[in-house]
């Protein structure tokens, strides 16, 4: 009996996906674990393994078919022993699986791709060996190596990969890393993607160059219009002085040199972020409707620069943690979710997040809200100015602190005291490993 492939759900709220790549051929024998094709998602690149044993029938949907619905017929699968010829989909029109709620802009259902259907007068002779590639004999590279190299002309010829079973990633071509923690850049995908506005063409004469967006860049765009359009935003800037945090982060560097553990300045605003809202518990909330919801815990989504855009992976706990332990998270996040290996449970979340532009050299942000997050809090550079220390005029090391609240769930005394409590920590940041 005919087995079909269908669209899978990689994350609890995925409705839709892009089949960017097929590393399996009609006529391939698969097995259970076999990696048979490459998923977009609005958040990363992940493989989509084969769960039973036989051999590929049919490739209803083509490579690049994007907006593919979950549970969309995408690939018949014959069991062994069984006549491909045999095997046709189940139904011309995609099957979808229902989601949670209805998605008005969602595309008509298509029809299947150029890959032919398999009928009788054209079935594949499945007694013969074919002269393709089977999985196991195909270069095996990360769907992140795969685009830099593609990108960059680079030859995956006599590369040898030092990722899982000899697998080429990122690091074995000898690119640079790429660049971490960052923001949203909600002007320009806003202003790019806002449904109201009228979308002018390009400026005529001017050379340019057009770029189809990716399912990455197209949901980060709809999710911040949405943000700016639906969510009453509020902002509040505190500035602190933190000399005294880079004091103690340099001394904790010097203690934990042994472990191999190093402390990042933003690796202490998250935790001085996270006793923040403890204190104000006020702050951790999330607006609902006609309810509120209060976290009892601190997760903490950290803004992360990847290829083609950005994600928040998740600090889960924050408050809870040491110091140490929030490091060793956040790179370990980090180089995950460069590397596109982020499960979804890992992104998916959180009750506030951060975005810190300090390392870019940025004197104050004003971050958009995460929806359904209530706040964000946007972090500028430590600027060298005068400043009142020790009751006299000195020199001080300010950073500027900038939170983005959501009106619905938070008001502005709330939202002072968070800041109040943050600058404070900050400022005395013995209380962070207290």
């Amino acid at each position: 009996m005919a087995i079909e492939l269908k669209m899978p759900a990689l994350s609890p709220t995925m409705e839709k996906g892009t089949l960017a790549k097929w590393l399996v051929a009609e006529g391939d024998l698969v097995k259970p674990g076999d990696m048979i094709a490459e998923i977009e998602t609005d958040k990363a690149t992940m493989e989509f393994e084969a769960i039973d044993e036989g051999r590929i029938a049919s490739l209803v949907m083509a490579e690049g078919t994007a907006d593919v619905p979950v549970g969309t017929v995408i690939a018949t699968l014959a069991e062994e022993g069984e006549a491909a010829a045999a095997i046709v989909p189940a139904a011309a029109e995609p099957e979808v699986a229902k989601v949670a709620e209805p998605v008005a802009d969602a595309p008509p259902a298509r029809a299947p791709a150029p890959a032919p259907l398999i009928t009788p007068q054209h079935a594949p002779d499945v007694s013969a060996p074919r002269a393709r590639l089977s999985p196991a004999d195909k270069v095996r590279v990360s769907p992140l190596a795969q685009r830099i190299a593609e990108a960059k002309g680079i030859s995956l010829a006599g590369i040898t990969g030092t990722g899982p079973n000899g697998r080429i990633v990122r690091a074995d071509l000898g690119v640079g890393p790429l660049v971490a923690p960052a923001a949203p850049a909600p002007v320009v995908t806003v202003a790019a993607s806002a449904p109201a506005a009228v979308i002018a063409p390009p400026p005529a004469g001017v050379p340019v160059v057009t770029e189809k967006l990716s399912s990455m860049r197209r949901t980060i765009a709809r999710r911040l219009t949405e943000s700016k359009q639906t969510v009453p935003h509020f902002y509040l800037t505190a500035r602190c002085n933190l000399d005294p945090l880079l004091k103690l982060r340099g001394e904790l560097n010097a203690g934990l040199a042994a472990r191999g553990v190093k402390l990042s300045v933003n690796d202490l605003l998250i935790k001085a972020m996270a006793l923040a809202l403890i204190e104000v518990p006020d702050a951790n909330v999330q607006f609902g409707g006609e309810e509120l919801y209060r976290f009892s815990r601190v997760d903490i989504s950290m803004a992360v620069a990847i290829d083609g855009g950005l994600i928040t992976p998740i600090i889960k706990d924050a408050g809870a943690l040491s110091v140490s332990a929030i490091a060793t998270a956040s790179k370990a996040l980090a180089a995950k979710a460069r590397d596109g290996k982020l499960a979804p449970e890992e992104y998916q979340g959180g009750t506030a997040s951060i975005s810190n532009l300090g390392m870019f050299g940025i004197d104050e942000m004003f971050p958009v809200i995460n929806p359904p997050q209530a706040l964000i809090l946007g972090i500028g550079a430590g600027v060298e100015q005068p400043w009142k220390v020790d009751g006299q005029l000195g020199l001080a090391t300010i950073m500027a602190a900038t939170t983005s609240f959501d009106h619905r769930a938070i008001d502005g005394a709330v939202a002072a005291q968070f800041m109040a409590a943050f600058r404070a920590i900050v400022e005395q940041p013995m209380l962070i490993i207290c």
